[in-house]
């Protein structure tokens, strides 16, 4: 007591005690003015008891597979089941040692904290957390402060840990965790982690990978695996010492993990890259309009970034990366070879041309608005700064201004394509363009071209159901149409000797013979005609005019495929469709969808039977047939090729029993063509994006059903009606008597 009594009356012991004790004080006046909300509202028991998280939209393709998210953070909730021990044990072992023991606060490591942060100022000394104080923090953020915002901070966060534990098991608190935890890249929850830097689900990560996600939980920029790899397996090496510190692994496994490389096989989920993006980007248009009309059991709306929803897709996934490889290895061969033909004039370099494009711009317009002369809007935009340009051997930085960077762009060459099960309409692999983050302009459902010769089997088609015969044959010579501005369609390479010789309609049509299409269109009449179109899947006005033959009018992609299916589809085109069904986080369904199967025929059976042969004869010996010759596909396969006016518009349809595929090559501004035919025809444009496809195809058994279809065989009626010479030539009174060159007017009705 004397000593007591002889240390209080020391001046200095008796001002460092009154200043504890005010410390003190203030510190639990603080922590209780806290609990009663004098710097907001901290969550109530209740609140904690009914936590939901803001979900990412799953989107999944036919089999389940993940092919793209939509969201504003990239979550993807677990089960505790989902994971791993070792998972947890590096958590734990790296994070919270005495987590199983505490009850929210490890005491030890908070006044470590309070000592050396707040009092030494020393930022160096550590967080302190638990895993219960860092899922605080993850749930409910934190909040500025002028005064002491740390410890307010940690105060709060102490108060909710504590409401955490009494409410959730320790599981619970861990799944918890697990699902909010945010890691490198934007990404939070461990699943999506997990996908996006290893390409597998959470189970399956392996002890290393385990490791290297809980390591970037310090910093994750930093530790970032994508940005650092180095840096990142020197910290999954830490948490590995850890694991082995606390018994949660053997040291001979801990020697045998670290000779390990890290290998990422990292996906990115962001919406302009990954695969499928310009599938993702219609599916996610039509989930907008569908979300419009259905409302929760609650009556709320459903919220397509934060509510969780899964949306199963008609997309193979597999077939889709088999799609997106074939494209970019032809297009980066044509893009080459595109450019090479044109050397250094090409028409990118045009002034006029880069002029109307620069005033499309809307910084163009907007200089405008402010009153800018063309003059002062050129000095402007002539400025250059650092720009990435796309380009097939690998993105470049360039110092540019705007008029070179459009020039580059003007030069590219640009893509779509669709395949679908025709017997459903189910969308297996979709190409809206060569790269979205460049040109968001969709090929598929936004873009109409004039579809060339692949409009002739509609025009053949509507010629067999209205009774011209299989084997009717028509002269090749070329013929002036009087009453259309004197207009003579011609044969592309045609000679004079061709005035005399005869095409059976197979011949034509695989032959794609101009002068022919537009006399069979002459015979059948133009209504008919367009009755048939509309008839297959053609929603679209066409122009009523002869030259609607040779395929001048313009029809989006996506509608020419469902044209085609009618041909593999017991004549009944189908609308191509994206959506099967859309579940609620909890796996309620919410909608589903059906195929839109027309249920009337287009055409006969007859017909259908005949149009194939005709087709298949396309691919055999055809226009198309380097298909066989080049690139040895020996699938059944019937098909057309498509070339429009000044090589704008290459074009392949590819039938197959249980797959339709249409792709399209050209570019995006009208003034720019392939330089040559024999370049831009659609035998060699187009149609080696589908060759190549298969031949992917062909070398997986996954895809055997579709690879290994046959055809079936056409009735002993078709092979009658189409066992005839495919050509023949006129005789020799004929010839004498007939005039080289016919003048005439066109029927068309």
């Amino acid at each position: 007591m004397n000593l007591i009594k002889k240390l209080w009356q020391n001046k200095w012991i008796k001002g460092l005690f009154i200043l504890g004790a005010f410390v003190l004080l203030f510190f639990i006046g603080l922590y209780f003015s806290i609990y009663l909300g004098a710097f907001g509202k901290v969550p109530t028991t209740q609140d904690l008891s009914t936590i939901i998280q803001e979900e990412s939209t799953e989107v999944l393709d036919k089999d389940g597979v993940l092919i793209g998210k939509y969201y504003i953070y990239d979550r993807q909730p677990l089960e505790f089941e989902d994971f791993p021990k070792h998972l947890i044990d590096a958590l734990v072992a790296t994070e919270d040692v005495r987590f199983f023991q505490h009850d929210g606060i490890d005491n030890v490591s908070l006044l470590r904290v309070f000592v050396k942060s707040i009092l030494l100022q020393d930022k160096s000394s550590g967080g302190g957390s638990t895993v219960t104080l860092q899922l605080a923090k993850n749930l409910f953020g934190r909040k500025h402060y002028k005064f002491v915002g740390i410890v307010v901070n940690k105060f709060k966060e102490s108060i909710i840990a504590k409401r955490l534990e009494e409410i959730y098991t320790k599981e619970e608190i861990l799944t918890l965790y697990f699902n909010t935890v945010p890691f490198s890249d934007n990404t939070y929850g461990i699943e999506s982690a997990s996908q996006k830097f290893f390409n597998k689900t959470t189970k399956d990560l392996t002890i290393s990978e385990s490791a290297i996600l809980v390591g970037s939980l310090k910093a994750n920029t930093y530790y970032n695996p994508r940005l650092n790899l180095e840096r990142s397996q020197k910290r999954r090496d830490v948490v590995l010492y850890q694991m082995e510190k606390y018994g949660y692994l053997p040291t001979d496994s801990l020697e045998v993990i670290k000779q390990e490389d890290v290998v990422l096989h990292y996906r990115s989920f962001n919406h302009d890259m990954g695969v499928a993006p310009y599938f993702r980007e219609q599916v996610k248009k039509e989930l907008t309009a569908i979300l419009d009309t259905i409302t929760s059991p609650e009556g709320e709306p459903y919220d397509l970034y934060k509510d969780g929803l899964i949306v199963h897709t008609t997309l193979d996934f597999k077939m889709q990366q088999l799609a997106e490889e074939a494209m970019k290895a032809h297009m980066t061969k044509l893009q080459k070879a595109f450019e090479n033909s044109y050397g250094d004039s090409g028409p990118w370099t045009n002034d006029k041309l880069i002029d109307a494009e620069i005033k499309k711009l809307t910084k163009y317009k907007q200089y405008k608005d402010q009153g800018l002369s063309d003059a002062q809007i050129h000095d402007s935009l002539a400025i250059k700064r650092d720009v990435e340009l796309f380009s097939w051997e690998g993105d470049t930085v360039r110092n540019i201004n705007v008029r070179d960077s459009i020039s580059q762009y003007l030069k590219l060459l640009n893509t779509g394509m669709l395949s679908v099960d025709p017997s459903t309409g189910a969308v297996r692999a979709y190409i809206g363009g060569i790269d979205y983050r460049v040109f968001k302009f969709d090929h598929v459902t936004q873009s109409e071209r004039q579809v060339g010769s692949t409009f002739k089997p509609i025009v053949y088609t509507a010629a067999i159901q209205n009774g011209m015969k299989p084997c009717e044959y028509f002269s090749l010579a070329k013929v002036t149409y009087t009453n259309y501005d004197s207009w003579t369609p011609s044969n592309s390479g045609s000679s004079e000797n061709d005035t005399y010789e005869n095409y059976s309609l197979e011949k034509a049509l695989s032959h794609s013979v101009n002068t022919i299409a537009v006399k069979v269109l002459n015979k059948v009449g133009i209504p008919k005609v367009l009755e048939q179109a509309k008839k297959m899947g053609i929603s679209k006005k066409l122009p009523a005019e002869p030259s609607i033959a040779l395929g001048v009018a313009q029809v989006n992609l996506k509608e020419l495929t469902a044209a085609y299916t009618s041909f593999v589809n017991c004549s009944r085109p189908v609308k191509p469709y994206y959506i099967t069904k859309i579940e609620d986080r909890n796996g309620n369904i919410i909608a589903s969808f059906k195929p839109e199967v027309s249920e009337d025929e287009a055409f006969s059976d007859y017909t259908r039977q005949v149009m194939l042969e005709y087709m298949k004869a396309t691919v055999d010996e055809g226009t198309a047939k380097r298909i066989r010759s080049r690139y040895g596909l020996k699938n059944a396969i019937a098909g057309k090729t498509g070339t429009t006016q000044d090589n704008k518009d290459g074009w392949f349809v590819g039938i197959t029993p249980n797959l339709v595929t249409v792709t399209w090559v050209g570019n995006d501004n009208y003034g720019i063509g392939f330089k040559s035919t024999g370049m831009g025809q659609g035998a060699n444009s187009a149609l080696p994006i589908f060759a190549e496809f298969y031949q992917k195809m062909n070398a997986d058994t996954t895809f055997n059903a579709i690879t290994k279809a046959k055809f079936e065989r056409p009735s002993q009626q078709v092979e009658s009606d189409l066992n005839c010479e495919a050509e023949k030539r006129d005789s020799f009174l004929k010839r004498l008597f007939t005039r080289k060159h016919k003048k005439k007017k066109f029927r068309g009705d």
